[in-house]
Parts: C-alpha cells; structure tokens; sequence
C-alpha cells in the first residue's frame, strides 16, 4: 500500500530555506517541541504542581495611558502575560494583545486569567502597531484581535503563516507578514523581525506550520526589543542581536511559564537565562513578561519574580534595571543605565 502523503501546510507556501523544509518550520541547530509521550510523561508523572491563587489582583491600580508619548520619551505599561503597550514617538504600540480571561480554543476551559488587564479596554489609546509573535493562544487572541481591529485599526505585523490564522478570524486586519530578519519602514519606526527558540500550534495538526518570531523596533528614542516566547538556546539570539544591533533601550524579556525545566528548557526561558540575555544582547533596561497572570506552568506564581531578583543579585545587575510587571505597572524607561 501506498504511503499516505504529509498533509499540507495550510498556513504558508513557500521556499526552502535554513528555518523551514518547504513544509513545517524549525529552529537550526535546535530542539523541536515535546512529544505526546513527554507532555503525558509531565502531566501525569507525579511531579510537583504548585497550586495557584483563584485571583491574584495587582498592587497597581489600572493605568489611563496618555494618547501619545513624544519627545525621546519611552514608556511601557504592563497589560498582562506578554501583552505589553509601548508607547514611543507618537505611535502606540501593544505586543501580543490578550484580553480575554482564558487562553484556550474553548471559552469555558484552559488556563484562566487570575488578574485583570492592567488597562482596561476602552482606555487604550489610539494603537497603531501590533506585534504578534506567534499563535500560541496566549499570544494570539482572536477576540481581542477583533476589537483591536473594529476600534482602531492597526497594523499587524507578524512572522510568516501567522496571517492566515489572523485573516480568518479577523477579515479585516491590516498586516505586514515577513521572514526572520525582514523589515517594515513605519514612519519613524524600523521593525525588524529577528528570531526565536520557540514553536507553533493552533491545534494537533497545525504544529510549526506558522513561523515564530521576536521583534526590534528602532525608534528615534532608542531600539527596542520584544522577545515574543523563546528558550534561551545557549545565548545564541542574543548574541546575534547584539552584533546585529549593537544595544537596546529597552529589551522586554520572559522570565515565566519555565518549569519543569526537562520539558520547558528549550522553549520557556527561566529568569536566570533572561538576565544572562539581558547582558548579552547589550539591553540597558528590561521588563520581564510571560509570568503571573496565566498558570501554564509548574513554578509558584510568585516565583519568577523571586528568582529574577536573585539572578540579579548574583550577576551584578542593580534590581532596578530589570523588573518583573505586573498588571498596570507603568514604567517611564530611562535614557541611560547607570551600574
């Protein structure tokens, strides 16, 4: 009998090269994400679970943005998980928008949001970006895509395959899909899409067919790098970036959702791996993300922001050049780092 052909990818047609067969994409010289016998192996296996609070509300109360910082001005405001505002040179900017309480294909099951998000929806100020790393439904939220897209129109720009997934939800989003080290020329903004340690998946029969990515964003007032979700894989991004772009204002970094490290390593930076990438890739500043809003993982919720302060103080980097948002934290990004 015949072998039965590999379906298709039905996310993005294209070329060879040294990140995609022509089929799936992959990360050179890397690991691909866990096999089913592994994701059994670590959600039956027996091993530590910490249990996370039913809410854990933010010390901070919901920010009001302003409706544009100028000047050489640099602002972050912490959303939740990954889903930051950026607010530079006139143009406001959120990374991987998600306000929906759970992260899930389903409305009524999967991870749910212990937190609400630190600006609440109608606040938001006009967006004109938004960054989409990949199509993990942390990061992808086809609900909140939609509401961006009715109120403010913005342009999406994210890695390849990943429009296809947007498009269908969301007919009417403006995008700009490129590859790993392509680039948009927005106004006064560059954003450079660069690469991750990461994977995809939407369902069971979709993995590694949309691309992942991180992004740079050079502005008048500084570059500015967003991680997106990726492991640390021996430092490797990081030092490309740093020969690629010399430095970062800002780089926003995940330090959560890392543990067990036998099955999160090569995908789930833990927040030691964030400083050491911080360091290497030349930020003077960071914002840690991915951490304490969705139980994804197995470390305590408090945890990231625990261990992030003891790798800081182990490797000589002054607390305050590094923080772990929270919810409606708001932070006014120096021009220069002192320390």
């Amino acid at each position: 009998m015949a072998r039965k052909p590999k379906s298709a990818n039905p996310y993005y047609h294209g070329p060879v090269s040294d990140h995609f067969d022509g089929r799936i994409f992959f990360n050179p010289n890397g690991k691909p994400p866990a096999t089913l016998k592994g994701l059994l192996k670590w959600q039956f296996g027996g091993g530590h679970r910490a249990k996370w609070p039913a809410a854990w509300p933010s010390p901070f109360a919901h920010a009001v943005p302003e409706p544009a910082v100028r000047d050489h001005n640099l602002r972050v405001t912490m959303v939740g998980h990954a889903s930051l505002l950026v607010q530079v040179a006139g143009v406001n900017i959120l990374t991987d928008p998600v306000w929906s309480q759970r992260v899930s294909p389903f409305s009524f099951a999967g991870p749910k949001r212990v937190n609400a998000p630190g600006i609440a929806f109608d606040d938001l100020p006009p967006i004109g970006i938004v960054l989409l790393s990949h199509n993990h439904y942390d990061h992808l939220d086809i609900a909140t895509l939609k509401r961006l897209q009715a109120v403010h129109d913005p342009l999406l720009v994210t890695p390849l395959g990943n429009d296809a997934v947007v498009r269908a939800g969301v007919p009417g989003m403006r995008m700009m899909t490129g590859d790993w080290d392509d680039r948009f020329e927005l106004d006064e903004l560059t954003v450079h899409i660069e690469p991750a340690h990461h994977w995809s998946a939407r369902g069971t029969k979709d993995r590694r067919m949309a691309l992942w990515a991180g992004f740079v964003i050079d502005t008048p007032s500084g570059k500015i790098y967003f991680a997106g979700d990726t492991g640390f894989h021996d430092g490797i991004i990081y030092r490309r970036l740093a020969q690629k772009h010399g430095g970062f204002r800002l780089a926003i970094l995940p330090i959560g959702a890392y543990e067990p490290r036998w099955f999160m390593e090569p995908h789930h930076q833990n927040p030691d791996e964030a400083v050491r990438g911080m360091k290497l890739c030349n930020a003077a500043f960071a914002a840690g993300c991915h951490w304490g809003t969705f139980r994804l993982t197995d470390e305590p919720i408090e945890e990231p922001r625990e261990k992030l302060q003891e790798a800081l103080d182990r490797r000589g980097v002054p607390r305050e050049r590094f923080r772990a948002m929270r919810a409606g934290e708001v932070w006014d990004i120096p021009e220069t780092a002192e320390g």
